[in-house]
């Protein structure tokens, strides 16, 4: 168990830790309620909208990137989270007084995608200026229990609360959740990290750093293309369940936004055990992350065919787990293997092959659901899982590994 946390010793990291959990609860909480309103409340069950707010909080991502190199990361993060939590009380705000339409959220979704964009790949990599080199994995899989514990426990209380108060309290608890974070962040004293190329480098010759430099990079290096190719073509279907789950529980059970919740909080307990096997593993590899695939999309066409609501939601937690045992290892072998002055910009690309996947696969998943049915939304994300998977093991045969 000592080694599962080994990562907290750290006090800076556990100081952090702290602060992210409970931001991460907020987090969840609004994208529970984010999600439940436009599909319940603002478009009649159209699941084609809710992916398209997902898709527009992800697509600067791919061209702010660099900041997290560029700028001192604990500034930046500072701005960041200030930002998020006034967004989330002027959407708090306009829920409260009846104002809010669909229009409105796409807006706010788009904003959100501005901020995250600078703050998503900095925050990655600030995880790494708190913790020796030999415990980035563990901190990253820590990382991922401290996320998905949080949306075990966001949703849940989320879906109680939209029934009891409305959505617009749990907006604004999420804009009051950036506080401590931000308190946090202000506090801890790491150092910054050589953000630019040392003399010996060859990109040294460039003042700034660009993305581009973390292209070059990551072209040099035919593992690292595979494992971020096969995670775009993962989070076109693989990270949109939320899209999924809300079309399900519409459409298919019937359900409420509590039912919602329970579904979205019992896929995070697999996906915590999940980050807890990773935790454990300090070399991420291509079979792993290939096998982990295999898993998810073998357990998601099983899924896709269950009538039960209570047999589903054991699915999820199944589902959770290979989720989380294939993002956290891609996470890990593409920090390990990247320099530290360049591993902002290749988190960066990570990121935004992940999330630019997800911007794809939201809409189309959403348009998928609306014209085939949910269940059939899933089962294509199955089977795009086990073709990502058989990438893996195809490039691996050719590379002789066994």
């Amino acid at each position: 168990m000592h080694k599962t946390f080994r990562s907290l010793s750290n006090p800076q990291y556990r100081l952090w830790a702290m602060g992210a959990f409970v931001s991460n609860i907020g987090t969840w909480l609004q994208r529970t309620a984010q999600d439940w309103i436009v599909i319940a409340e603002l478009s009649n069950g159209n699941a084609t909208a809710v992916g398209i707010v997902v898709a527009l909080q992800f697509i600067f991502l791919p061209i702010i990137g660099w900041a997290a190199d560029y700028f001192d990361r604990r500034k930046l993060l500072i701005v960041t989270q200030s930002l998020r939590g006034l967004l989330a009380l002027v959407q708090a705000i306009m829920i409260l007084n009846g104002h809010l339409e669909l229009w409105h959220m796409y807006i706010f979704a788009f904003l959100l995608g501005c901020f995250t964009a600078f703050d998503t790949p900095a925050r990655h990599a600030f995880v790494a200026d708190l913790v020796a080199d030999k415990d980035l994995a563990n901190a990253v899989s820590l990382n991922s229990i401290s996320f998905n514990s949080a949306r075990m426990i966001g949703p849940a209380i989320a879906g109680f609360l939209i029934l009891l108060m409305g959505a617009g309290w749990v907006f604004a608890l999420n804009a009051l959740s950036f506080i401590p974070i931000i308190a946090i962040t202000y506090m801890i004293k790491a150092k910054p990290v050589n953000l630019l190329p040392s003399v010996e480098s060859d990109s040294s010759k460039s003042s700034k750093a660009t993305l581009f430099d973390g292209f070059h990079y990551i072209r040099q290096r035919p593992d690292m293309i595979i494992a971020i190719t096969m995670f775009f073509f993962f989070a076109m279907f693989g990270l949109n369940f939320t899209v999924y789950l809300t079309s399900m529980t519409v459409h298919v059970f019937t359900g409420n936004s509590q039912q919602f919740g329970i579904l979205m909080s019992i896929m995070a307990v697999g996906s915590i055990v999940g980050a807890m096997i990773t935790a454990n593993r300090e070399k991420p590899n291509l079979h792993f992350i290939s096998f982990s695939a295999i898993g998810f999309g073998g357990i998601a066409l099983i899924a896709s065919i269950i009538p039960n609501f209570w047999l589903f939601a054991v699915s999820l937690s199944l589902i959770g787990m290979t989720t989380q045992l294939f993002t956290t290892s891609v996470h890990s072998l593409i920090q390990l293997s990247a320099q530290k002055y360049i591993r902002g910009r290749v988190i960066a690309i990570l990121l935004a092959t992940s999330v630019g996947g997800s911007a794809i696969g939201g809409p189309l998943v959403g348009w998928t659901a609306d014209l085939l049915g949910a269940r059939w939304a899933i089962a294509c994300g199955g089977i795009i899982a086990l073709l990502t998977a058989a990438l893996g093991l195809r490039y691996l045969h050719q590379r002789g590994d066994k």
